[in-house]
């Protein structure tokens, strides 16, 4: 029986453990709290049901005023997030420039160094490219004659 006990998760060793009394508490609690629950959302249900009901002349009646005023309110909304929003990132880009001019090495400066070489690199390419075949061009011309 002790091999048999070793050979279970502790959680099913807790599980056979337990006196039936507290199967019962368990069971009891949990029948409790959803028969609850389930009131409570009927209720809830029933109640949004009425105030519907009950606010739909008003906003029939009220809603050449309503529409615009929601309309607006939305529109002044999104037009507040949005400038927040604009203005988090300037300064975050604003204080990330700063960093980075003064040397203090932010997230993403090694990035932006490589970046920048390989740039820098091929622009460097493309112009003795550009030289070598214009020298070329140049060459190619002097013999003859227009």
């Amino acid at each position: 029986m002790a091999q048999n006990d070793r050979q279970q998760p502790l959680h099913m060793q807790h599980h056979q453990q337990q006196p039936i009394s507290h199967k019962v508490a368990k069971t009891t609690t949990a029948v409790t709290l959803t028969g609850s629950l389930m009131i409570l959302s009927g209720l809830t249900l029933a109640a949004t049901v009425i105030g519907l009901v009950l606010a739909t002349p008003v906003f029939v009646i009220f809603s050449p005023v309503l529409v615009p005023a929601v309309i607006t309110i939305c529109l002044l909304g999104a037009g507040v997030f949005t400038a927040g929003g604009l203005g988090a990132t300037a300064t975050f880009v604003l204080t990330w420039m700063y960093r980075y001019v003064t040397g203090k090495h932010p997230i993403g400066a090694d990035m932006l160094d490589m970046i920048k070489s390989k740039i820098v690199g091929t622009a460097e390419g493309i112009r003795e490219k550009s030289a070598q075949l214009g020298s070329d061009a140049l060459k190619g011309t002097k013999g003859t004659n227009y």
